[in-house]
């Protein structure tokens, strides 16, 4: 439970540091929160060993890089390294997100309109998006 309370808040501040117009300190805060959070819900070995696997070397150094650069006070560039890197390395489970998305009552709805459901195939296909 502290783990998700963890990775929610990181979430949130995440997201407001990036309206607030990429307020570093928020960005910090949300990172800092996200990655404490994803260690407590799934342990820090697992989590250890889900960031340094062979195959997603260069998604880790994008998401640690970005998340070291916001600290050093370079939000947006930090950001963006961070998004691409995130992107990577949670690839594999977008196809389970689109799945459960599409079930969501109003959402799923949404997602089955003709011009978003081309390009919500094309996310949740589970083949690499590089």
């Amino acid at each position: 439970e502290i783990g998700m309370g963890l990775t929610g808040f990181g979430v949130f501040f995440l997201f407001f540091g990036m309206i607030l117009f990429f307020d570093k300190a928020l960005l910090a805060i949300g990172n800092v929160l996200f990655v404490a959070g994803l260690s407590f819900v799934i342990g820090l070995e697992r989590t250890f060993r889900f960031f340094f696997q062979k195959h997603k070397m260069k998604a880790t150094g994008f998401f640690l890089g970005g998340v070291l650069i916001v600290l050093f006070g370079w939000p947006l560039i930090g950001m963006i390294l961070e998004i691409y890197g995130f992107f990577l390395l949670f690839r594999g489970f977008f196809p389970v997100v689109v799945g459960f998305i599409r079930r969501v009552p109003v959402l799923g709805y949404l997602l089955n309109l003709p011009g978003i459901s081309s390009l919500v195939d094309k996310v949740g296909e589970s083949n690499n998006m590089v």
